[in-house]
This record gives structure tokens, sequence and C-alpha cells, in this order.
């Protein structure tokens, strides 16, 4: 099959909610992504997700609630304690977090997610929840990224106003952190399990992963019942042990989310790219994500968002890209 059959079968049953086999995810992977070949790959899986979506956008704000060193030492977060790079500790109040959500959520966010660290108490984000739900009404949906969780805790979120859980078995997960995949994967179930969808990017990807790992991360989260997955690059912070390797390039980083577009179909319709990308919304990308407070691919607490991506130059930049903002 030559690739010009690849690409169009790849988009047939991506359209007809076929899954992409991991052979055939590979060699879109593979894709030269500086090559004219790979804009053929952008533009089937931007007509994919037309299809998929209704041209419809949509935007993630992230909310990082505390910030501190981290025991854990995952060997890309700034938080590592072991790094040095986080010095200070900071916890935002709720009436800080529910003052971002309102500004975010008057803005269109269509979701608002909460990010906490391993320490944060679970029964203090149950609380922000209801806090939020309490004083700010709207269609928008709470996402809660934090530790493992089991089916009670599932529950418990569930009933505070979460709709989606943020998990995922992160490359190279177990070498680069010191997580237990298996145990990410126990906690992946349980969300399955629940009343609570899952949100599920590979991440945080670097030059050094291959295309092989890339493939089978996605896969994971097609297993465990992803609703919205995508591609986030890992963002070198300075005194991270990946530090030296860089930042994908920013093609790269469009093939992979035009790749997990394709992959996904109807299964996972909301595709994210992280950190945004023009090159990526036209390679098929319906979301982004607007981050403030605590961010790991930051040193501090960012009290305005991170790198200067709010919703209105999310809005611009989807324009550009064909698609409406939408609910």
């Amino acid at each position: 099959m030559t690739t010009e059959e690849l690409l169009l079968n790849a988009e047939k049953k991506a359209l007809a909610g076929e899954s992409l086999p991991r052979d055939t995810i590979i060699k879109l992977l593979e894709i030269d992504p500086d090559s004219q070949t790979a804009d053929v790959l952008g533009a089937a899986a931007r007509r994919v997700a037309a299809e998929v979506t209704g041209n419809k956008a949509r935007i993630w704000a992230s909310i990082g609630v505390d910030y501190k060193p981290c025991a854990m030492n995952c060997r890309f977060c700034s938080f590592g304690k072991a790094w040095g790079a986080a010095q200070d500790t900071y916890t935002l109040t709720a009436e800080e977090i529910v003052s971002y959500a309102e500004k975010f959520v008057g803005n269109g966010a269509n979701w608002i997610t909460l990010r906490t660290t391993e320490d944060y108490a679970f029964s203090d984000l149950v609380a922000l929840a209801r806090k939020i739900r309490q004083e700010i009404p709207g269609g928008y949906r709470l996402v809660a990224n934090t530790g493992e969780i089991n089916a009670l805790r599932a529950d418990e979120l569930k009933s505070a106003g979460f709709s989606i859980a943020y998990h995922a078995i992160r490359l190279r997960e177990g070498i680069d952190t010191p997580f237990s995949p298996s145990e990410r994967g126990e906690t992946l179930e349980e969300i399955r399990g629940s009343a609570l969808d899952l949100a599920f990017l590979v991440e945080p990807i670097g030059v050094e992963h291959t295309n092989e790992e890339i493939a089978d991360t996605f896969l994971l989260a097609m297993k465990h019942g992803a609703k919205l997955s995508g591609a986030m690059a890992r963002v070198p912070v300075k005194g991270t042990p990946l530090y030296d390797q860089g930042l994908l390039a920013e093609r790269r980083l469009a093939q992979i989310t035009a790749v997990t577009r394709l992959a996904s179909g109807y299964s996972a319709p909301d595709i994210c790219v992280h950190p945004p990308s023009k090159t990526a919304m036209a390679w098929g990308a319906n979301v982004v994500v607007v981050d403030v407070g605590a961010v790991p691919r930051a040193i501090g607490v960012s009290a305005s968002e991170w790198n200067g991506f709010d919703i209105q130059r999310a809005r611009g930049w989807f324009e550009e890209a064909g698609y409406h903002h939408g609910t």
C-alpha cells in the first residue's frame, strides 16, 4: 500500500467509525513531519475533525491549585523537589480559584480543570468543586486532574460536580516517573467504571520518544475509553533532568495530533493539542488549553495565563483554522 493509499484508507476508516490498527498508526507517525505528505496527512485529519465535531472548537481552562516542591520527582516536571526549581509553596485560596473559574466561564470556557499535586487533600478538592458549582452557573464541565482514585472517590467527584477525570499512563511511566503503570491503569479502569468521562492525552512527548511508544500510549487511552485525547509536548524547564532534550518541533507535535484525530475517529471526538499550535489546529485539533496558577511547565505561580495564551487568543486561532467556538 502506498502512503497516499494509507492516508486515504485511514480517513475512510475514521469517518466510518473504525479504529486504526497499531501498524497503521505507526506508519502514519513515520511520515516526515516536514514533508508535503505530512501536509496531506494534516488535511485528512482536518476533514475528519470537521465531520466529527461539526467544526466546533472547545477551550479547556486549567487552574493549577497548589504549587510546592514535590517528592515524586518526575523527570519532566518543574515541581520535582530534587531539581530545586520549585522553592516556594503556595496554594490558591478558594476565592482565587472561584475568581479564575468565573472569568473563564464568562469568557466561554467549555471545561474548567482543577489540577492538584499528589499531596493535595482530596476532601479540599471536593469542597472546591461544590463551591464552584454553587457560585458559578452555566453549562461548563468540571474536570479533576489529581492523584490516584478508586471507585468511591470517583463517585465523590461526580457528586461534587465533576464530570470528567484527567488521568494518563504517561510516556515512560515508571522510568521518568516513580509511578507504577499498572497502578495508573487501575485508576483508569476505576474511572471507566464510574459516571466520569476520561480525558487522556499522549504526554509528555519529547524528541526521544519512538513512534511505537507514542502509538502504544494512544492505544492505552482508547482501551480505557478516553472521550478526549490528543497530544501534549513536554516543555523543557531549566534544572529538570530532561531539559537538555529540548522541545518537540511544532510540525511533529501537529503530526502526532493529526494521527490521534484519524485513529480516534468518533470514539474520542475532542482532540487536544498542548501547548497550543496553529499548525495542529489546522491538522485536526479542536481543543486547546489555557493555563493559570501552578503550571508544571513553569517555575512559580502564573497569576495570568501561561505564555500569554488566553481565551481571546484561542478563539482567534480557531477562527483562523475554520472552527467556531461552541459549547
